[in-house]
């Protein structure tokens, strides 16, 4: 019987056991608050992460429009800038036909000069109509629109205005296309 009285006291030795561990995993009301403080950061974190993924989110999206409406709006400039020596061509053949004319007079002349000036003026309205625009060339050099290719000697401006225009600037909207080459006096 004492074997028997043995197993007993160790199966009740094991049965108290397990309940005492049952009880140490029962939680408390600390334990909860505890949890529920936890969660309550763990969603504050959550909700912050979402916001600035959200101002994240809506600044891409505004820069993305603001990249969009900048590249339509200089969409045709390399072709404006291809269309450039076209109209140097124009210029170059009035200057050549004006210098012709005044040497000698002709009525053919005279009608292939106003042809090209009818022509020359509809150009230019077509480059105005796309925000196209010649360079101003009054007055000094304006280093932001204006590229000085040499220095002249000259009476009647003064040291930095500009002498002689070489070749037209142009600008696209409220970019330099191309700077206008100009002499400036000494």
């Amino acid at each position: 019987m004492s074997k028997e009285h043995e197993n007993n006291s160790v199966e009740a030795e094991v049965v108290e056991t397990s309940k005492t561990e049952e009880v140490e995993e029962v939680e408390t009301p600390e334990d909860d608050l505890d949890e529920l403080t936890q969660l309550k950061e763990m969603v504050a974190q959550w909700e912050d992460k979402y916001l600035r993924a959200h101002a994240d989110f809506e600044n891409s999206k505004r820069l993305l429009a603001k990249d969009k409406v900048t590249a339509v709006s200089y969409a045709n400039e390399s072709f404006a800038n291809d269309i450039l020596s076209v109209v140097d061509s124009f210029d170059s053949a009035l200057a050549t036909i004006e210098a012709i004319n005044s040497e000698e007079s002709s009525e053919m002349l005279d009608k292939i000069k106003e042809g090209l000036d009818l022509t020359y003026a509809q150009l230019i309205k077509v480059l105005e109509k796309n925000h196209i625009k010649v360079v101003e060339t009054v007055g000094e050099l304006n280093p932001e629109f204006h590229q000085a290719i040499m220095q002249v000697d000259s009476d009647e401006k003064e040291s930095g205005e500009i002498v002689q225009v070489l070749q037209k600037g142009y600008t696209i909207k409220d970019r330099l296309l191309r700077p206008a080459m100009v002499s400036t006096a000494k």
